[in-house]
């Protein structure tokens, strides 16, 4: 626990005095490194995300897409609604109130579109919106997240980012790379919500201003929000993931669909409808060609091109580390497809209601009532939704039920963000303290007033956003190791019975326990070779020479290995070989006394081997009339292969060639 706490305050404590004591010089700073990344090495966040995007949609369809997240047999923790309900709140919640207006509002006005006519401005806000809030901002949370869930419910691991590269490392994640992943992680996650909230706070504030109800946004408003917010949210992650955060994602989700229906009904109720299927069926044809586009060619777009598409994709990484440990808690028993499909579809689907609904009713208000006084205060997002509402009726009520939803959407987040701090500082230990839950709601709290009082919540935010260079590589290295668990557990859980016990049956059982559980030295199976197998080979040739079918028994060494093999002109030579081969046991299998005692760490067998390079098998339990019974099956199959015309490809290499050949020696003969 030490060597994940004290390294992450030693670096949260002078990353926030910088911040705070020098904001402006540390932001300096800090924005120039940012921005250097944008620049230089937005490729990276681009590859990345569509990366990301692309795994998951191949998951789905994927053989791996039944494969559960924990016991084959279990069950979801959750309810469908209020599972969507605490992934969407922890995931959008906040920033869905911030920019559901002000993002359309900023493309529609953003002067590098200016030329356009006002219907392909709104048209194109739509797209964009869409497209940074939609399926490649999911599929962000989606892979963090279900790299979490599969390694902490299928392979028994600590709910940790550590644990995801636990194919790769081994036993190693337990050790300095495994401290530097969680140090990083949580680090990343405070500074993330530390922004965050911080920026909530201040539309928060704006609203409450708007209403009256506080004469004007100075700090000691700011602390009492920040105060009774926090407080909030500590009494509901302390009351557990299954009570306080599911009742609220619950209530919020209920408020923000009503506030939805009540601007659908109140609003440009068929501009919304037709603006909605024509921008799902724009973002649709355009989804390649915006999952790829750089703006390379189109230099003017570049500098917006850094401040918002990048930019997001830098920030939901940066954030990845915190939702996706929170989608996790959420999500033991689900298949990993229904995870995928419900991660990418079902949030995606809902911002892309939220966001036509709020941002073209606002571009359609701009334009035929305000007479563009809403674009006029694009850029003052803070207090854009509040003056979206003043031109709807009941302005008050729906002002005060966007305040209450973004309160909730704080908590929400808060206390999420509380219970996945306290998880990775503890090794995500089950005798976490009420106390120390409490204690980094408190330095959460304390860290977002300082800063906001100070101005370094720009700094934070850069610090945040360069973080997600290196968490990207590390996202996509979750995917190598993702892929490699994957193959394996597929693998053990298809696997049928071994070919050897075809042939068994109840009357030698013991003989064959015998042999299962003793295992044997190389100079045991070399004999076993030099006997068993050689003088079932013996027989088979004695009898197939009787059908005048010639064939030879061939015996290598390095490794010790024989076989029959019966040669022709045309088709490729039947063979039928057995080896000696051998395999590292783990240490576990040689330390656990309830399991067959071993000489050595190295288990030595009898493995089969055939001329069309087919997978081999263990024939150490054959007897001898056992051992040509399964060279029968192979030599039919062979029989029954080369005679079927369709696989006259896979008979020979060069079958053509010595076809020729044969046909030519037959008419020099004739001749």
């Amino acid at each position: 626990m030490r060597e994940i706490t004290i390294p992450s305050a030693i670096f949260i404590i002078v990353t926030c005095l910088l911040a705070a004591l020098f904001p402006g010089e540390t932001n300096t700073v800090l924005d120039s490194i940012k921005r250097f990344i944008f620049v230089n090495l937005n490729w990276v966040y681009v590859w990345s995300v569509t990366i990301f995007v692309f795994f998951l949609f191949y998951l789905v369809l994927s053989k791996y897409g039944k494969i559960r997240l924990g016991k084959n047999d279990s069950k979801p923790q959750h309810s469908f609604f209020s599972w969507i309900a605490m992934l969407f709140a922890a995931g959008m919640g906040i920033g869905l109130m911030y920019f559901s207006v002000a993002e359309p509002m900023q493309h529609y006005s953003a002067p590098i579109f200016a030329e356009e006519d006002a219907i392909t401005r709104a048209k194109n806000a739509q797209l964009y919106t869409f497209f940074h809030w939609g399926i490649h901002a999911w599929a962000i949370y989606g892979i963090v997240g279900l790299s979490l869930s599969y390694f902490t419910y299928r392979y028994k691991l600590p709910l940790s980012l550590r644990s995801c590269f636990y194919p790769l490392l081994k036993n190693r994640i337990q050790g300095v790379w495994g401290n530097v992943i969680d140090v990083f992680a949580l680090c990343s996650t405070l500074f993330g919500i530390t922004t965050t909230l911080g920026f909530g706070v201040v539309q928060i504030n704006s609203g409450l201003v708007n209403m009256n109800i506080f004469p004007d946004t100075s700090f000691i408003y700011q602390v009492i929000i920040v105060g009774v917010l926090v407080a909030t949210a500590i009494l509901s992650a302390v009351t557990g993931v299954s009570k306080g955060i599911k009742i609220l994602s619950s209530i919020n989700i209920v408020a923000v669909i009503f506030l939805l229906l009540f601007v659908v009904l109140v609003g440009p109720t068929s501009h919304l409808l037709v603006s909605f299927t024509e921008g799902l069926g724009n973002y649709l044809s355009s989804f390649i060609e915006l999952t790829f586009n750089t703006h390379s060619y189109k230099t003017d777009e570049l500098p917006w091109f850094y401040d918002w598409t990048i930019l997001y994709w830098a920030w939901w990484i940066s954030w990845a580390p915190y939702v996706g440990l929170f989608i996790a808690k959420i999500s033991q028993g689900r298949t990993i497809r229904d995870f995928v499909a419900a991660v990418l579809i079902i949030p995606t689907a809902f911002n892309f209601i939220w966001m036509t609904v709020f941002g073209n009713s606002a571009m359609w208000i701009d334009q035929a009532i305000a007479d563009g006084a809403l674009s006029s205060i694009a850029g003052n997002p803070d207090m854009l939704m509040f003056r979206f509402l003043e031109y709807l009726p009941l302005s008050g009520i729906t002002s005060f039920l966007v305040i209450l939803i973004i309160i909730i959407f704080f908590v929400t987040s808060a206390d999420s963000g509380i219970v996945v701090m306290d998880s990775i500082a503890t090794k995500n230990s089950t005798r976490s303290s009420k106390i120390q839950i409490a204690l980094w709601g408190i330095i959460l709290a304390s860290i977002s007033l300082v800063l906001l009082n100070a101005g370094g919540l720009e700094a934070l935010q850069s610090m945040t956003l360069i973080t997600a260079l290196p968490f990207s590589v590390i996202m996509l290295l979750f995917i190598v190791s993702l892929v490699k668990a994957l193959q394996i557990d597929h693998k053990y859980y298809e696997r049928d019975f071994s070919a050897t016990t075809d042939l068994w049956s109840s009357d030698s059982w013991q003989d064959k326990l015998k042999q299962i559980v003793t295992f044997k030295t190389k100079s045991a199976i070399d004999t076993f070779i030099n006997t068993t197998v050689k003088s079932a080979f013996e027989e088979m040739q004695e009898v197939l020479s009787k059908y005048e079918i010639t064939s030879k028994i061939n015996t290598h060494q390095n490794p010790h290995r024989i076989e029959i093999e019966i040669q022709y002109d045309v088709v490729n030579n039947f063979i039928y070989g057995v080896r000696t081969e051998s395999k590292n046991l783990p240490d576990y299998f040689v330390k656990e006394e309830n399991l067959p005692e071993t000489v050595s760490d190295e288990l030595f067998f009898p493995l089969s081997y055939f001329g069309d390079t087919r997978e081999g098998y263990n024939v150490h339990y054959f007897t001898k009339n056992e051992l040509i019974t399964d060279i029968l099956k192979h030599y039919e199959r062979f029989l029954r292969l080369t005679s079927e015309e369709k696989n006259a490809m896979f008979i020979s290499s060069n079958i053509h060639h010595k076809k020729f050949k044969k046909v030519k020696r037959k008419l020099k003969k004739n001749i």
